[in-house]
């Protein structure tokens, strides 16, 4: 007879306990890649917290008497705190303050309007990065799709919708071709796609200033200053809300463009072929896809996506003409959008409207609570800081690395372990 529980021949069954199905979605959710977006974004703004409250005067004050009166201090932390996220509230979301609800979904919509480029350059990037390429030339793209848009809006005379969709065209092939000059040198000679798009981030620059200070291409007529003329209401994006609010159809056109990235990658043979030369490329080469072909392709579909958010810079926000700084940083934010958003059509959607609201809503925290706009650069930075280290985090939340048994199993093995030697 043996005792249950026992090792050896004689040993009865143990009985073997599934877990259940919520269990399992919670490893799933905590052993994902999602979560680690969302608690990059937590620790952030944890630590931006603490440099607001820093920075702040009343609590640096208050610091000098702390263990005299410590309530004093932790007040005025709490009020320099939620103040600064309570204004990035205000004014990225809705304004309580405001006298009725048309003028407080104001913010709301200022941060849908400034995410709309956000989210149709992250759309390029993170497409680019699924193929196994870093593509960092969204400014040289974004510009080469104002520069091409600009010109058909302002020097070419069509009817509405016919010169707009002409000029979207136009910027969207454009910034394709752009993009597609670094997938042809990754595909015919190797060339890295870093070094290739810096260098045509420069070229495009130059040019565009160029085209600015010339007269009969970009530049305005009767004007010396190296800006366009307005465009053309037959080439301007219509409002979506109506003309008392910003928003333009650009932001429609952004989620028809994570819709198409979504169905491209997830449900398309091309898109299948992409995540396969992204995930090894000597396999897929072996399996008869063409590595070079897929790199200039995606290139190409990159670029158009990142075109997108060039047209809607000078169609939709900027209608007044434009500079050369009409990119306003978008092709390098791009970068840090598709990061946290994982190169997923779904995630750069959210990454992209989290990063408009912060810079909605910096404005407000600045001009209300006097918080320094670097702040929130600072939080944006330390997002992509925490996303670029993913077992930093997991380490600082206690969740399972990837491919290691949990602390648990650890503990239950090496238990285990000790009563094998001892008996």
């Amino acid at each position: 007879m043996s005792v249950a529980g026992t090792k050896g021949p004689l040993a009865e069954p143990e009985t073997v306990v599934a877990p259940s199905r919520w269990r399992v979605a919670f490893q799933q959710i905590v052993s994902g890649n999602a979560i680690i977006s969302v608690l990059a974004v937590l620790i952030a703004v944890v630590v931006g917290s603490i440099m607001i409250a820093a920075t702040n005067e009343e609590v640096q004050e208050t610091a000098g008497y702390f263990f005299a009166r410590p309530g004093d201090m932790i007040a005025a932390v709490w009020q320099a705190v939620s103040g600064a996220y309570a204004a990035l509230f205000r004014g990225a979301i809705y304004n309580f303050n405001a006298d009725d609800f048309a003028t407080g979904i104001r913010p709301l919509t200022e941060t849908l309007k400034f995410a709309t480029p956000l989210i149709a350059a992250g759309l390029g990037v993170g497409l680019a990065f699924r193929a196994g390429l870093f593509n960092i030339g969204g400014q040289g793209q974004m510009l080469m799709a104002a520069a091409a848009g600009g010109y058909v809006a302002t020097q070419i005379d069509m009817p509405f919708p016919l010169h707009l969709i002409a000029a979207v065209i136009a910027g969207m092939v454009a910034a394709a071709l752009w993009a597609g000059i670094a997938g042809l040198l990754k595909a015919r000679t190797g060339a890295h796609e870093v070094i290739t798009t810096i260098m045509l981030n420069h070229i495009a620059f130059y040019l565009l200033a160029w085209m600015l200070a010339t007269q009969g291409i970009l530049q305005a007529p009767g004007s010396s200053n190296p800006k366009t003329a307005p465009m053309p209401d037959s080439a301007v994006l219509p409002s979506l809300l109506g003309d008392s609010y910003k928003l333009h159809w650009g932001f429609v056109v952004a989620l028809a463009a994570v819709a198409f990235t979504w169905w491209l990658l997830e449900r398309s043979s091309l898109g299948f072929r992409f995540r396969a030369v992204g995930e090894n490329p000597a396999a897929a080469r072996v399996a008869g896809i063409d590595v070079g072909k897929m790199y200039f392709v995606v290139m190409l579909i990159a670029g158009a996506l990142i075109g997108i958010a060039g047209i809607s810079q000078i169609l939709g926000t900027e209608t007044s003409g434009f500079g050369g700084s009409i990119d306003a940083g978008i092709g390098f934010d791009a970068i840090t959008v598709a990061l946290l958003g994982r190169s997923s059509p779904i995630g750069i959607l959210g990454a992209g409207l989290l990063f408009g609201a912060f810079k909605t809503g910096g404005f407000t925290m600045q001009s209300s609570q006097g918080i320094p706009i670097e702040i929130v650069l600072v939080v944006q930075s330390l997002i992509v800081l925490f996303i670029a280290a993913p077992p930093l985090v997991r380490a600082m939340f206690g969740l399972p690395q990837p491919g290691r048994p949990s602390r648990k199993k650890t503990r239950a093995a090496k238990k285990s372990q000790k009563q094998e030697v001892s008996a």
